[in-house]
């Protein structure tokens, strides 16, 4: 059973999916790994270390796609920017694939259908149930952690002004003003960190047990309150709102949105299209010089106006960060973080034994999306038009 672990190709995408502490734990559990040439180097881990733990090192990333029964990636599969070759295309019928597929958002639709095509088994990270058994698998809270505190740093980057109220001889410069639209891992994560650099926090999630915790970091809250039947899905995660409520969300949110110089966008449903939150009118309001960091572009976006992968201004002077990758921006801890976690779901896919995965564990099941020929993620399926 040949384990494969190709170089990320998304841009700045610095991550890796094995260590070479996890590659000896899955020798042992009877895998043989190959890890293309560099494939750990902007995470600090060299090829020679992977060697020393047991892996073979692969040079040309066609052959280690031919060779491969379990590949294990961070990001979805993209086109190969040196071969021109989408990386499903290299990937052999029949294989499985483990990584953030992001299946429900509209730019992985394509990529999901070519899956389903080529008849590959594939699981998506950010698919893990949130239960009390999973939380080792649970890459999405580990990266939602990273992303959190990065988020507020990114922004702190882009800002011509200071986050901290200064003193200077000439008077006080006053502290920035952010938004935190979403109070999941994320949002926390970015409350504390926001805080922590003295700006001044306000947030907004449509779950009181969220705006409980946002509550507790010291983030004053906005009142919004929506009936917990529409708020609250399984395992405590936000559900999408109906049309209704998602206006009544937006016309809360326009005056703190034009009040903000910072605005992190983390509303999340799991699975589905990220809820479109800020509009262009919106952005109109706003002050020239603000900042939105909208970090659901990979499951679409919560601003109508994000780039996926890009910096944008807009002509009313806000600034928009697309970005897609920012935990492969920490790329030490979110590797070890995201290693570890993909170990852990692969020993318990293959509990039984490494050519039986165990469809029927709550777990795998909940986070399989192609299989046989067939796409079966609820999310991507609604999101298609095919439920």
């Amino acid at each position: 059973m040949q384990i494969c672990v190709p170089k990320e190709i998304l841009q700045e995408e610095d991550r890796v999916a094995v260590i070479p502490e996890t590659v000896s734990k899955y020798i042992k559990m009877g895998f043989d790994v190959a890890v293309e040439t560099g494939a750990g180097e902007g995470a600090y881990f060299s090829d020679e270390a992977y060697e020393q733990a047991g892996a073979k090192i692969v040079a040309d990333v066609r052959e280690l796609y031919a060779m491969s029964n379990l590949i294990l990636k961070v990001k979805q599969p993209e086109t190969h920017p040196t071969l021109k070759l989408h990386e499903v295309d290299m990937m052999p019928e029949g294989c499985t694939l483990i990584t953030f597929l992001h299946p429900a958002a509209p730019q992985c639709h394509a990529m999901v259908r070519m899956l389903r095509d080529r008849k590959i088994t594939s699981f998506t990270m950010d698919g893990i149930p949130r239960i009390s058994r999973a939380q080792q698998m649970d890459a999405l809270t580990s990266m939602s952690t990273v992303t959190g505190y990065k988020s507020v740093l990114l922004a702190a980057n882009l800002m011509p002004r200071f986050v901290p109220m200064i003193g200077t001889a000439i008077g006080a410069v006053n502290p920035a003003k952010f938004l935190i639209v979403g109070t999941g891992v994320v949002g926390l994560q970015a409350i504390a960190t926001a805080k922590r650099l003295g700006g001044i926090v306000r947030a907004i999630d449509i779950r009181v047990q969220a705006q409980k915790e946002a509550g507790s970091l010291g983030a004053k809250l906005v009142d919004f309150q929506v009936p917990p039947d529409l708020a609250i899905g399984e395992g405590g995660y936000a559900k999408a709102l109906p049309k209704d409520w998602l206006d009544k969300e937006r016309e809360k949110l326009l005056p703190e949105v034009a009040e903000a110089d910072c605005v992190i966008l983390c509303a999340l449903v799991p699975g589905e299209v990220a809820p479109i939150l800020v509009t262009e009118s919106m952005l109109e309001r706003m002050k020239p010089g603000s900042v939105i960091i909208d970090v659901s572009v990979d499951q679409g976006g919560n601003c109508g106006s994000t780039v996926k992968g890009a910096v944008v201004e807009k002509k009313c002077g806000v600034k928009i960060s697309g970005i897609q990758n920012i935990p492969g921006q920490m790329a030490v801890h979110a590797s070890w973080l995201y290693a570890n976690n993909i170990l852990h779901f692969v020993e318990n896919m293959y509990k039984k034994g490494l050519h039986v995965p165990d469809f029927d564990d709550e777990i795998v099941h909940h986070s399989l999306v192609t299989h046989q020929g067939k796409i079966l993620f609820a999310g991507a399926l609604k999101a298609m038009g095919e439920a």
